[in-house]
């Protein structure tokens, strides 16, 4: 088979695809000794006009022969243009997407490397699928259909290339924690693994002891102790809170956020539409499709909708102790909210107010 004139790496994760350009790109230029042969350009553009300006630099840069007749090597990074854009879908772009087809059409691998790296993409259009044809084309991250796997795969990748491994049920727990973030998932696998060991496992509780709660609120200690039902534990958390300098807006959203999954977990429990299992929630799928239709509109993740939520997390939530009874969780929430009231009257006892508060619900 021929060689491939040149290479393209695109995926919806600009941070994910230029981290593989960046590594692919140091290999080629590895083999190019002169560094005045190796070009790096921005193919980042706001407008139209800077697409054009783009393009036209990365043209002088393939037709550029070598001052000493070696191959050169050429990187077009960061491309944002072929995306589903405004600047994206104009007319002017798309010519000047054809002028890029014809420049790379006339490559001589021989003489010059060349290396696209693009993110966001529109792969419904003619340029992609071309490349796919012509190109040596890598797609990170896959189509973007699961996005729950994609981002478990990169936690995965890195974890294998730092020789170590997840235990089960702990790759979950991290993107619970620190939600969609890649570069956040690639920094905390590699601190994870540092601290497990080289040639490790990380375990789950590596995972909840070290790993910080960015993605939401919902995995806060006094949360975890208060919906385990362990009520010296709970107030030992909220005494931490409170003595770090806490407040209790967040706490009480936190305890709120919990209640209102679990609300809706027990409604389902209670119903017989899904179990709880090791796995999570065991017939998730069909409650989805009997009642999420009655969130129509509803669609960013919020704990008032079940089912923008991860099935695992739902069933680790509910799972972790024993699920509380619809007429306790209904409790909860009066409670939670006789809370604020109290925390607007009492504002300089907010750590009493939420220890009475607990008190009330575990203590009965």
């Amino acid at each position: 088979m021929a060689a491939k004139k040149f290479t393209f790496i695109c995926g919806g994760d600009d941070f994910l695809v230029g981290r593989l350009g960046q590594e692919r790109f140091a290999a080629l230029a590895a083999e190019v000794t002169d560094e005045f042969s190796r070009e790096v350009l921005n193919g980042f553009a706001g407008n139209v006009s800077e697409v054009e300006t783009a393009v036209n630099r990365f043209r002088e840069a393939v037709q550029t022969v070598s001052m000493f007749g070696g191959q050169r090597v050429v990187w077009l990074k960061d491309v944002n243009f072929l995306a589903d854009t405004v600047t994206g879908r104009a007319e002017s772009t798309l010519r000047l997407v054809e002028d890029l087809q014809q420049i790379l059409d006339s490559v001589n691998p021989a003489e010059t490397a060349v290396l696209i790296t693009a993110a966001p993409l529109d792969r419904r259009r003619s340029f992609p699928k071309w490349c796919e044809k012509n190109a040596d084309f890598t797609l990170v991250g896959g189509d973007g259909d699961n996005a729950s796997e994609a981002l478990a795969g990169v936690a995965l990748a890195e974890a294998k290339s730092l020789d170590a491994a997840f235990a089960p049920g702990a790759v979950e727990l991290m993107l619970a924690k620190i939600g969609a973030n890649t570069r956040l998932i690639v920094e905390e696998t590699r601190k994870l693994a540092t601290y497990a060991g080289e040639g490790a496992v990380i375990e789950e509780a590596h995972v909840a002891e070290l790993t910080p709660n960015v993605a939401q609120g919902d995995f806060f200690e006094a949360a975890e102790a208060f919906f385990s039902g362990d009520l010296p534990w709970t107030l030992a958390a909220l005494h931490r809170h409170f003595f770090s300098g806490g407040d209790a807006r967040p706490v009480i959203s936190a305890l709120q956020n919990r209640n209102r999954i679990l609300l809706q977990v027990r409604a389902l429990v209670d119903a017989g539409e899904v179990r709880i299992g090791p796995r999570g929630l065991d017939g998730f799928p069909r409650a989805q499709a009997a009642h999420a239709a009655k969130f129509i509109g509803a669609t960013e993740k919020s704990s008032h909708n079940l089912f923008t939520q991860n099935p695992w997390y739902l069933g680790k939530l509910a799972g972790s102790a024993k699920l509380p009874t619809l007429r306790r969780l209904i409790d909860n929430q009066q409670e939670l909210i006789a809370a604020f009231e109290e925390i607007v009257r009492r504002p300089a006892e907010q750590e009493e107010v939420l220890r009475e508060m607990a008190v009330r619900c575990l203590a009965a």
